[in-house]
């Protein structure tokens, strides 16, 4: 992205954009003239997007001002392929804490389908195109939140649904909707169902994520179960020996992961724990646990398999990058390609933590990545005051504990972000644990492995096909129930 405008100051947005601002959306008292009316059916796209056609829509900056009316262009898309004119369900696929670059075409293109559904998809505020500022201080990223962005959600819901009933001169009459969502916007989907029930038949949340947790050893915990015995011994031994190495062959050391930028030791502790976490997180625990067992049965040294791992597939395949865990990289203002890990460092550290600290025994991660790492960090790279209350976070979403209704939860079972989702059932929120050795984030809606994209959410390559069809099945009986019920209001249960 380009940095254009005034620093600090909300950017008035273009009527026409040239190819260099194609990555800058930003605030506009007027209307922006890309999208005043729905369009025609979308022609499907081959690869991982159903579409790429992006759609604008302008955004209320300050849902919560009574007198603050500025706006911004959020990006969106839709995709009409499967949709039963002009009555059928619109399914609503939230996007998280990335740039939102088109609607995956991952099990809901298979949903869409089955239920003859219009698609559609909106950037997250702040991420991606969607940025209301050219500058992202502190002061300006006092509008990122997970609030504001479920009114955006819900005032583009109105403004959708409105562009559908006019285009087809429906006046009493609305479409059922259906929200989705994985990981954090899993949450936003339960949070979303919760806090405007009236606009949504239900939801799906997938991995969500709804229970903000200040420590989250548990994160780790889960880690060396997913790994197993042998692979999870060979870990923490890399962690001791890397740990004995550094202070002697420091920048040598970090080099030789590729991580020489990494200053802080925490950031590079926190770095080379990542990079085992992916593996397990997305259905690929093989990645790593097969290269690294192996080389600690032939004696051979195991800081250079685990190095060879990290450059081979978790910056090679995987496509991360070191300066994703710099701090100097992360207190960076202006508005970039790269600006997505600061602006979910922020939302952690105001809102949710999940701090993945290291247990009191018995860990993979290094006792160095702390809950003192994690506060120090928000502190650097945001300035003082900044820390996450995740008590009042908690108490408005009501967490695990959340009193919805018509909401379907589901995990991986090796997906360590599950213990800060719901994975009890409740009256009208059923959740499901999708069992299986490769079964990671989001499978429900990904399949395996859960990164590379399987194309609608194959789950051939799950090591268990059928535990992910069983829940599947759920999913859509739910759907089914949940969608008669909003066609017909006599049906409806409280």
């Amino acid at each position: 992205m380009a940095d254009v405008a005034r620093v600090g100051r909300l950017v008035l947005a273009p009527m026409l954009f040239l190819p260099l601002l194609l990555s800058l959306l930003s605030i506009s008292d007027g209307y922006v003239t890309h999208r005043t009316e729905l369009r025609g059916l979308s022609q499907s796209q081959s690869g991982n997007y159903l579409t790429t056609s992006e759609l604008w829509f302008n955004q209320t900056l300050d849902h919560f001002s009574p007198y603050d009316h500025h706006q911004f262009a959020q990006r969106y898309y839709e995709f009409l392929d499967y949709f039963q004119m002009p009555d059928g369900p619109i399914f609503l696929k939230i996007c998280g804490e990335s740039a939102c670059n088109g609607i995956t075409n991952d099990y809901i293109s298979v949903l869409a389908k089955k239920f003859g559904a219009a698609v559609v998809s909106l950037e997250h505020r702040y991420y991606g195109k969607s940025s209301p500022f050219t500058s992202l201080t502190t002061e300006n990223l006092k509008y990122l939140s997970s609030k504001q962005a479920l009114f955006d959600l819900a005032a583009f819901r109105q403004f959708y649904q409105d562009s559908i009933s006019s285009k087809f001169n429906k006046s009493n009459k609305e479409n059922p909707w259906f929200v989705f969502g994985v990981s954090y916007s899993g949450a936003l989907s339960a949070w979303f169902r919760l806090k405007f029930p009236h606009l949504t038949c239900g939801s799906l949340a997938s991995s969500a994520v709804v229970q903000a947790i200040y420590e989250f050893p548990e994160f780790d915990r889960q880690i060396g179960d997913s790994a197993g015995a042998e692979c999870k011994a060979a870990l923490q031994e890399i962690t001791q020996l890397v740990e004995q190495r550094l202070p002697s062959e420091g920048k040598a050391l970090k080099a030789q992961f590729g991580a020489a930028e990494l200053d802080v030791d925490g950031d590079f502790f926190y770095f080379l724990a990542d990079a085992a976490v992916t593996a397990f997180q997305y259905g690929n625990p093989d990645k790593v646990c097969s290269p690294i067992v192996e080389a600690k049965k032939a004696g051979k040294d195991l800081v250079d398999a685990y190095a060879k791992y990290i450059k081979d597939y978790f910056l090679g395949t995987f496509g991360e990058r070191p300066q994703t865990y710099d701090q100097k990289h992360l207190k960076k203002t202006a508005l970039t390609e790269e600006s997505g890990s600061r602006l979910w460092w922020f939302q952690v550290c105001t809102e949710v933590a999940y701090f993945q600290v290291a247990p009191s025994n018995d860990s993979i991660r290094l006792s160095k990545v702390d809950t003192r790492y994690h506060l120090d960090l928000c502190k650097n790279v945001f300035g003082q005051g900044i820390y996450p209350d995740v008590d009042a976070t908690n108490l408005y979403y009501g967490g695990n504990k959340t009193a919805g209704s018509k909401i379907i939860f589901t995990n991986g079972s090796q997906d360590p972000w599950r213990h800060a989702s719901k994975q009890t059932s409740s009256q009208d929120m059923p959740s499901y644990i999708i069992s299986c050795y490769n079964c990671g984030h989001g499978t429900d809606m990904r399949g395996c492995p859960q990164s590379p994209l399987s194309l609608e959410g194959n789950a051939e390559k799950c090591t268990t096909p059928d535990a992910v069809h069983k829940v599947r099945q759920q999913i859509i009986e739910n759907m089914d129930l949940w969608l008669s019920e909003c066609h017909d209001p006599l049906r409806r249960s409280i």
